[in-house]
């Protein structure tokens, strides 16, 4: 039996897809965490059948605009005394930057230093983004 105690302070990422909680865990960088981390993969869930979560018993400050567009469907629950005292529903936003880079080889983004990656929402139905450099689309589903 698995068992992981509550936290006390901090963040649960709760209703992840499966399979998406290690991207979310390696973009937080919660690898190289010295405090107490939790991953659980492929947890029971009684609305999606399965899911992945994180438990985080630290705060930190965490770029929710960047869990949006991993996956649109995951709560943010913040945690105080072991108690959830704000929940928070992710949206896609209308601008990113510096959370994707452009796929395109011709782009300026991918071949000069320091430039910031800019996207653009242009389809929130289906998630798409546009460079603001050279226009290339970005699907975040695919």
């Amino acid at each position: 039996m698995l068992n992981i105690n509550s936290i006390n302070k901090g963040i649960v990422i709760d209703h992840i897809k499966p399979g998406h909680g290690h991207l979310i865990f390696e973009m937080l960088g919660l690898d190289k965490a010295d405090y107490s981390v939790a991953l659980i993969m492929n947890a029971s869930s009684k609305k999606f059948g399965k899911k992945d979560m994180i438990k985080i018993e630290n705060v930190i400050d965490i770029d929710l605009t960047a869990l949006a567009i991993i996956d649109i469907d995951l709560t943010v629950n913040i945690i105080e005394d072991q108690k959830i005292v704000e929940k928070i529903n992710m949206t896609l936003p209308e601008y990113i930057e510096n959370v994707i880079k452009c796929k395109n080889p011709r782009c300026i983004s991918t071949s000069e230093r320091n430039i910031v990656h800019k996207f653009a929402l242009v389809d929130r139905e289906n998630s798409l983004y546009k460079c603001e450099y050279c226009d290339q689309i970005y699907d975040m589903e695919g």
